[in-house]
């Protein structure tokens, strides 16, 4: 584990000093997301005695599943489920406490959300399905892929909380939360000028995005619209408290690990740590001057990543520019 103070300089080095993005960078097309008619394929499903907003774009295609991170919604992927839609049957929730969906039954926990998407999962008659996770929608992947062995056929795990989170300090994480979430209701009468400006998106974006300010307007939109909801600290809290490390080497389906070089929300040495407690089955994949979301900050470059990975193919990151693959190339910071 890296000391305080290497995480602290990784911080600085990563958060100041930004050589400004190259072409590659958020290069996603809007046209492919924005002309879709997304109210029409999400609906709500009672999973577990509440309401959980679920898309599903249906089709006969090998099923496809992505998870969001804490205090995020399914719209992180929009530019990945577009790509992928017409040849997947693609599926994406709200998860319990976020976006359209009720706050759980029961406290919220780690356990708790993969129970929920197993649920969601036999409501849509789906028996296996790829996943794909975000930070502790890759948490919440990886427990699925553990718990409900049979239900997860491919794992991907993109910046994926569980690991050096065993680390953090609990309660001043937590009380500094719960101020963030008492200063949402006033902040959001502010989320138009954030979106439409680049340095307030910067301001409020670059803990999760490289460069928040090379983001669309109407795709930074969808993204805020996930702040201020009530499973903000309670998540954090589940976060903290749960730990798989022990488990991981029971997981014996194909892993890819794809991380940001400059995360700087989850280490990205944590990249390598998942690929040793998983083994020879996991694959880590690097992309460079990347923060905490590589799905959305450099999408033509994941969504092929994802295809070639998803299609069986060996050295998935071959023939894709940009990737530092073969296995192992995370460091320690």
């Amino acid at each position: 584990m890296a000391s305080a103070r290497a995480q602290i300089a990784a911080v600085v080095r990563n958060g100041v000093f930004r050589p400004g993005p190259d072409e590659t960078y958020a290069d996603g097309d809007d046209a492919a997301w924005i002309d879709v008619d997304w109210p029409a394929l999400q609906r709500p499903l009672e999973l577990l005695g509440r309401r959980v907003n679920v898309l599903d774009t249906g089709g006969t295609g090998p099923p496809l599943l992505f998870l969001h991170g804490w205090s995020s919604n399914w719209q992180i992927f929009l530019l990945n489920i577009a790509e992928f839609m017409t040849t997947h049957r693609c599926l994406a929730l709200d998860l319990p406490g976020f976006g359209a969906s009720d706050m759980p039954a029961e406290p919220i926990s780690i356990q708790g959300y993969a129970k929920t998407v197993d649920a969601m999962c036999d409501a849509l008659g789906v028996e296996s399905v790829s996943v794909v996770g975000n930070s502790m929608g890759g948490f919440i992947g990886a427990e699925l892929a553990l718990t409900f062995d049979t239900r997860v056929d491919r794992l991907v795990l993109v910046s994926a909380a569980g690991l050096s989170t065993e680390h953090v300090a609990r309660k001043p994480s937590l009380t500094l939360a719960r101020v963030l979430s008492a200063a949402f209701p006033r902040a959001l009468r502010f989320e138009s000028a954030v979106v439409r400006r680049p340095r307030l998106r910067r301001a409020a974006m670059q803990w999760v995005i490289r460069y928040p300010e090379k983001l669309s307007v109407p795709l930074a939109y969808e993204l805020v619209l996930s702040s201020g909801k009530p499973g903000f600290v309670p998540a954090l809290k589940a976060l903290l408290e749960y730990s798989y490390r022990d488990r991981l080497a029971a997981i014996e389906i194909p892993v890819l690990i794809v991380w940001g070089r400059n995360d700087l929300l989850v280490p990205v040495g944590d990249a390598e740590r998942y690929r040793r407690l998983i083994g020879d089955n996991a694959r880590v994949e690097i992309f460079e001057d990347t923060g905490h979301a590589p799905m959305l900050e450099r999408p033509s470059r994941f969504n092929a990543l994802l295809r070639a990975f998803l299609a069986g193919d060996a050295e998935p990151e071959a023939g894709v520019a940009g990737v530092t693959g073969g296995g192992g190339a995370a460091d320690s910071t």
